[in-house]
C-alpha cells in the first residue's frame, strides 16, 4: 500500500476542508432545527460546537497528526493509545452504523433528485417494470450501490472531485440561503419574518408547540450534537494528505469553526424569511421535506419582496426548490462516496489481518477492494429484504435504525476516553508531538470528561425518551444495538486471541 499512496495525488488543505465540510455539515440540519426550535436552536448549536464539536476535533487532529504515517484512522489511533481489542471494538461498533446509514441514504437520495429534475418529490409514484415505489427505489438503490462501490475503488483521486464538487455546491446552497435571506429582509425595509421581540422569547423558547416543556427543550442537545458527527470517519485520510501533520490539524481546525458558525447563522437566517406560525405549522410539513418547503419559500418571498405577480413569485420558488434538490443530491453523493470507503478503511487497515477471513483486507490502488465488493453485496442485500418484504421486513428495518442511532455515538465516548492515555504517552515522548492542542494531561482529562458527559446525557435522553412517549421496546432496542455489535466485535477478537495470539505465544515460548 506505501507505493500505492506515495504516488497517489496528495489531498491538498483545500480538498481536505471540502471533504470534512461535505461530511460533517449538513444543510438540512439548519432548516431542520428551525423547524423544531425556531431560533432557539442556535444556543443549543452555540453550546453543542463550545463543549462537543471543538473540543473533539483538536482532539482528532492531534490523534491524526501524531499517527500521520498509520492508515487505520481512529483504530490506530485507539491500539496505539490503549489496547487492540478496545480499538477493534469502538471501531467495529463505529463501522456498523455506517452500514445502516448506507442503506437509509441510497433510498433517501432520490427525493433531493427527484426535486431536481421534477421540482417536486415523485418519488412515490415511481415504477419499474410494474414494480411498486417502494420495490423500484429498492432498485434504483441496489444500482446505486454498485455505480459508488466501483467507483470509490478506483482510488481516492476520484472521489476527490465528486466530493469536491459536493462540498462547492453545499457552499452554494448556503449562500443562496444566507444572500436570499438578506435581500428578503432588505427589500422588506429591515423586518424579520419571525421577529425578535425580546432575547428571551426568541432565543430561549420554541415556536414549535411539541418543543414548550424544558425536557423536550432539553432533547434537542441529542440533535444538535448528531449534527456535527461524522469527523472521525476521515480520520483514514491522514496519510493521504499532503504535508499531514501541518495540513490536516488545520484543515479539522478551519473546518470546526467554518461549520459551527454556519450552523448557528443559517438558523437565524431561516427566520429572516420564513415565519414559523405562517409556513411551518401545517400538518404536511416534516422533518423530511422541511428542506423543500423552507427554501421553497425563499423564493417565493424574495418574489414577493421584489413586487412581481403571484404567479412569478411561485415560479422563483419552485426553481428555488430544483436548486435545492441538486445541491443535496451532489451533497449526499459527494458524502456517500466517502463514507463508502473511509469507514471501511479504518477498520481494515488498523485491524490486525488475521481476524478476516482470506483476502478479504487486501489494498488495490490505496482501497480495501475485496472488502468494498462484500459490504456491497451486504448493503444490497438489505436495501432489497426492506423494499420487497412488505411491512414486516419494513419494522425490523425500523428497529435496525434504532438501534444504530445511539451505536454511531459511542465512538465518540471511546475516542475521548482513550485520549487521555494517549496525551500521557504523547508527554513521555512515546508518541510524536506533531501537533499538541492539549499542553498538559490534566487538560486532555478534562476535555475528555466534557466531551463524555455531553455525549453520555445525549444518549441516555435518546434512550430514555421513548419509554417516556409509551415505547419501551424502541427503548430496548436502542440498549441492544451498541450491546449486540459490541458482543459481535468482541467474539471476532476473541476468536482472533484463540487462533493467532495463543499460537504465536506458545511458538515463543517453545
Amino acid at each position: 500500500m506505501g507505493n500505492n499512496t506515495s504516488s497517489a495525488k496528495k489531498l491538498t488543505l483545500m480538498s481536505l476542508i471540502l471533504m470534512i465540510f461535505t461530511s460533517v455539515f449538513g444543510f438540512a440540519n439548519m432548516p431542520r432545527s428551525y423547524y423544531l426550535m425556531g431560533y432557539g436552536a442556535i444556543p443549543w448549536y452555540i453550546l453543542s460546537a463550545l463543549v462537543f464539536f471543538i473540543p473533539y476535533a483538536f482532539m482528532m487532529a492531534e490523534y491524526g497528526s501524531s499517527f500521520k504515517n498509520e492508515s487505520g484512522g481512529m483504530y490506530s489511533w485507539m491500539e496505539k493509545s490503549v489496547g487492540p481489542k478496545y480499538a477493534f471494538i469502538g471501531t467495529f461498533m463505529w463501522y456498523a452504523s455506517y452500514i445502516i446509514w448506507m442503506v437509509n441514504v441510497s433510498s433517501g437520495i432520490w427525493i433531493p433528485f427527484s426535486n431536481a429534475i421534477f421540482g417536486a418529490d415523485l418519488t412515490q409514484s415511481w415504477s419499474l417494470f410494474g414494480l411498486s415505489s417502494t420495490q423500484t427505489i429498492g432498485i434504483l438503490g441496489a444500482l446505486w450501490i454498485v455505480f459508488v462501490t466501483v467507483v470509490a475503488s478506483k482510488g481516492v483521486e476520484k472521489i476527490t472531485k465528486v466530493t469536491s464538487i459536493g462540498g462547492t455546491f453545499v457552499a452554494l446552497l448556503n449562500i443562496v440561503l444566507l444572500v436570499g435571506a438578506l435581500a428578503v429582509v432588505i427589500f422588506n425595509g429591515g423586518e424579520l419574518a419571525q421577529p425578535v421581540n425580546s432575547f428571551a422569547d426568541a432565543f430561549l423558547t420554541s415556536p414549535n408547540p411539541a418543543y414548550q416543556s424544558p425536557l423536550m427543550v432539553l432533547s434537542f442537545v441529542t440533535f444538535a450534537i448528531f449534527a456535527f458527527g461524522g469527523l472521525e470517519v476521515l480520520g483514514g485520510l491522514v496519510d493521504q494528505t499532503e504535508n499531514a501533520e501541518k495540513t490536516f490539524p488545520k484543515g479539522l481546525a478551519i473546518s470546526a469553526i467554518v461549520i459551527s458558525v454556519g450552523y448557528a447563522v443559517g438558523i437565524f437566517a431561516c427566520g429572516m424569511f420564513t415565519n414559523w406560525a405562517d409556513i411551518l405549522s401545517d400538518k404536511s410539513v416534516h422533518m423530511g421535506n422541511v428542506a423543500y418547503v423552507l427554501m421553497q419559500n425563499l423564493g417565493y418571498q424574495l418574489g414577493h419582496a421584489m413586487g412581481t405577480t403571484d404567479a412569478v413569485a411561485m415560479q422563483m420558488g419552485a426553481w428555488t426548490a430544483r436548486f435545492v434538490g441538486l445541491s443535496m443530491f451532489l451533497a449526499f453523493m459527494g458524502a456517500f462516496f466517502t463514507l463508502t470507503y473511509s469507514p471501511l478503511k479504518t477498520l481494515i487497515s488498523g485491524s490486525p489481518k488475521e481476524i478476516w477471513p482470506g483476502k478479504f483486507a487486501e489494498m488495490k490502488n490505496g482501497m480495501p477492494v475485496n472488502a468494498m465488493k462484500v459490504q456491497a453485496i451486504i448493503v444490497i442485500v438489505i436495501i432489497l429484504v426492506v423494499a420487497f418484504g412488505g411491512k414486516g421486513a419494513a419494522d425490523f428495518f425500523n428497529i435496525l435504525v434504532l438501534m444504530t442511532n445511539v451505536a454511531m455515538t459511542i465512538p465518540y465516548l471511546f475516542l475521548s476516553s482513550a485520549f487521555p492515555a494517549f496525551k500521557k504517552k504523547q508527554l513521555n515522548g512515546e508518541v510524536d508531538k506533531a501537533f499538541v492542542a492539549y499542553k498538559t494531561k490534566g487538560a486532555a482529562t478534562t476535555a475528555a470528561w466534557i466531551i463524555g458527559i455531553m455525549v453520555g446525557f445525549a444518549n441516555l435522553f435518546s434512550i430514555v425518551q421513548p419509554a417516556i412517549d409509551g415505547k419501551p421496546f424502541d427503548t430496548i432496542m436502542m440498549i441492544l444495538g451498541p450491546t449486540l455489535f459490541g458482543f459481535i466485535a468482541f467474539l471476532l477478537y476473541n476468536r482472533y486471541e484463540k487462533n493467532h495470539l495463543s499460537k504465536n505465544n506458545t511458538k515463543k515460548a517453545s
